[in-house]
């Protein structure tokens, strides 16, 4: 037979390979610095770019699409084309996706902590970024897609699979989650409100865990996992049903996010069954990832990198028992909004994430650089030191979590909440996040350890850009030619992401259409109206300061949580609420009811200094509101674009709205002046105070039997 020769691009895997470890690096650093700013709010350091609420999106956006994201196409540039045997189908698109996804990660770092956010978990970034991502994404696709249908091998082996599902479900979650209006250049507002909004964020969110730091890795795992064994996979009917049972039930299971919120009853009902289903694709990738190490158990106990990847198929495995017993509402309501919930994404993030990027880069940099591991002693020692910290921390979490549900939960003999001060079950739990950031110390010292480690490995070896390759034209299977349906389909690749993508879409779509389009689902409240200009520019303060980062905007039905908030959460209060701002953990008190609650001054005070307000407090402060002009020259653009979404401002309005937004600004600085607080009313601090005095007054007051208005 035949063989062609080519050349494999190592060039572009070695750029995605540099680039997963300064971005581990740096998204790491920002997360262990904001563990220590949650007890220690000196570290903060009084800047608006430094604090918790601002760079804790940080953290994450850089963990998941800048680390996580670029080993992602490190493992993907590699892999592919070796499981093709085919170079990539296009160096120029190779080159446009690595350098386009490093600029969208320079433009993230750069606008989060300016505070241009959309506050949408794990898609704060702002329209026009949302655009280039689009546009990147497109890139990759269109450069996997290419060098899939070039390949010599005739079958698409099943790390491509999952390469496929990721492709497809990443973009339709990322297009239909960013769906927004701009108003300006750097600020938009989500097309949908409310309930509605919600839904399609945690339908991304849950889906964002799913298929871009579940799916790809398994893809990863079912290359990396063998050939560092050298052993073949488990079991190929295995990987099958794996496969399209985890892409058809996952999609399903955002819901759970939102137990016991306003989100109506069948679509939590529907996503806590289809977590609880979850359980077995999942554990079946585990089983077939551990299983392929049959026989080779002398072999892990001796090599670093096999260590460290059954430490993080077994994390995954844990993870995805953890997710979907969290889904069971008497689960959920001990454990939401608290802190162990932290802990069970950590040990995804450090353990599965982490552990098996950092096994692939130890075993893939040698062979790039054509050169044995500069040291196996701290590849052990970059093992322990991590699973050590991640113990610490996963621990410390749990013990948080339940610790904050008791106190929050606890009653006395004669009923009445015994911790009726939020602060009380903050300053409990310090200990824990003490040991939370050794834990998180120690794991990141393994990742110095570890980036040593290649650097040294890397500077004793010579990279060859491109790696000389043979193998045999792809055969043409003669007509008649008998094989099994799906054998069928592993040579369709466009066969193959069509059933895909069908398989992804029905559970988004029957549980958003229900809520789009069936009006009962989210009952309007006639006593609900849109917000005035001044409380819209402080809605606005609110997202870029990340106050929801901290604080949650939805009180559950539980006695616990109307004696110390009020009213429980109606989803019709929700209605101009572009995006929504439930938040989804509470390391401060929920807001919902916080309007009228306190004097303007106390807000006023609190925000100067939390501590003079509340001694003991954790919260940093934000003196620079209080000295910052307001911005209103924006107020009319946001008016026309929140008009486009549907909030019934009149026509015209814009063009006298900051006539209103002063008058109520003036209000509000006359009372301030009045109790001691000398300022002026162009100031931010009177937007974020009208905002807050708003929180639910809608209804306060009011006994759900008394909402007339309800529909």
């Amino acid at each position: 037979m035949e063989m062609e020769k080519f050349s494999y691009d190592n060039r572009i895997v070695r750029n995605f390979a540099l680039a997963t470890m300064i971005w581990g690096v740096v998204g790491m650093l920002v997360g262990l610095l904001i563990a220590f700013q949650i007890y220690i709010p000196a570290l903060n350091f009084g800047l608006p770019y430094t604090t918790f609420s601002r760079i804790r999106p940080l953290h994450t956006n850089a963990v998941i699409f800048a680390f996580v994201g670029n080993a992602i196409f490190m493992g993907i540039y590699y892999s592919l084309q070796r499981v093709c045997k085919a170079r990539m189908f296009s160096d120029l698109l190779s080159k446009v996706h690595f350098w386009g996804w490093q600029f969208i990660i320079l433009c993230a770092a750069l606008t989060l902590p300016l505070g241009i956010t959309t506050s949408k978990e794990y898609a704060e970034l702002e329209w026009p970024i949302d655009i280039l991502i689009a546009l990147v994404w497109v890139v990759f696709a269109i450069n996997m897609f290419g060098t899939i249908v070039k390949r010599r091998e005739k079958h698409m082996y099943v790390a491509i699979w999952f390469y496929i599902a990721t492709v497809i479900t990443v973009a339709v979650l990322h297009i239909v989650n960013s769906l927004g209006i701009p108003a300006t250049l750097f600020k938009s507002y989500s097309l949908y409100a409310g309930v509605q909004d919600a839904l399609v964020q945690w339908w991304y969110g849950h889906n964002a865990v799913a298929f871009f730091l579940t799916t790809p890795f398994l893809g990863l795992m079912y290359y990396y996992l063998p050939k560092a064994a050298n052993r073949p996979v488990y079991s190929y009917k295995l990987s099958i049903i794996h496969f399209w049972s985890l892409i058809f039930i996952y999609i399903w299971a955002g819901p759970h996010h939102l137990l016991y919120t306003a989100l109506p009853d069948w679509a939590q009902s529907l996503g806590t069954v289809f977590s609880l289903m979850l359980i077995a694709p999942s554990w079946g990738g585990m089983i077939n990832g551990l299983l392929t190490l049959r026989g080779a158990w002398d072999k892990v106990r001796e090599d670093p990198i096999l260590k460290m990847m059954v430490v993080a198929v077994t994390a995954y495995g844990m993870a995805t028992l953890e997710g979907p017993l969290l889904s069971l509402k008497n689960v959920n309501a001990i454990a939401h909004f608290t802190d162990w919930i932290v802990g069970h994404v950590h040990i995804g993030a450090l353990g599965w994430n982490g552990f098996l990027t950092f096994a692939i880069l130890y075993w893939l940099i040698p062979r790039l650089y054509k050169t044995p591991l500069y040291s196996k002693k701290l590849a052990n020692f970059h093992f322990w030191i991590g699973t050590l910290g991640i113990v610490f921390y996963a621990i410390s979490m749990y013990w948080s979590g339940i610790t904050q549900s008791l106190m929050w939960k606890q009653f006395t003999p004669e009923g009445i909440l015994q911790y009726p001060n939020f602060l009380e079950t903050v300053t409990q739990i310090v200990p824990m996040y003490i040991i939370r950031s050794i834990g998180g110390t120690m794991f990141f010292t393994g990742v110095l350890v570890g980036v040593f480690n290649l650097a040294k490995t890397i500077k004793a070896g010579v990279s060859e850009a491109n790696e000389p390759a043979e193998a045999p034209a792809r055969e043409i299977v003669e007509k008649g030619a008998k094989e099994t349906r799906h054998r069928w389909l592993e040579r369709k690749p466009f066969q193959f992401a069509l059933l895909a993508t069908v398989l992804v879409l029905i559970g988004g779509l029957v549980e958003m259409v229900p809520t789009f389009l069936v009006k009962s689902n989210v009952p309007t409240i006639s006593s609900v109206k849109p917000y005035s200009p001044l409380e819209l520019q402080g809605r606005d303060l609110y997202i870029r300061e990340g106050c929801n980062n901290c604080h949650s905007q939805m009180i559950r039905p539980f006695r616990s949580e109307t004696e110390r908030y009020g009213e429980y959460s109606k989803a019709g209060e929700f209605v101009y609420d572009h995006p929504f701002l439930w938040g989804s953990k509470r390391t401060g008190p929920d807001l919902h009811r916080e309007g009228m609650k306190y004097p303007n001054v106390w807000h006023y005070l609190h925000m100067d200094d939390p501590r003079q307000i509340s001694p003991g407090s954790l919260m940093p402060a934000y003196p620079w509101l209080l000295t910052d002009e307001l911005d209103i020259t924006t107020t009319e653009s946001k008016i026309n674009a929140l008009r486009t979404t549907g909030v019934p401002y009149p026509e015209g309005y814009e063009k006298s709205a900051n006539d209103d937004l002063m008058k109520q600004a003036v209000v509000i600085t006359e009372d301030l002046n009045k109790n001691g607080a000398p300022v002026t009313s162009n100031k931010e601090i009177i937007a974020l105070i009208a905002y807050l005095q708003r929180l639910g007054t809608d209804i306060k007051g009011t006994k759900t039997a008394d909402l007339k208005g309800v529909k």
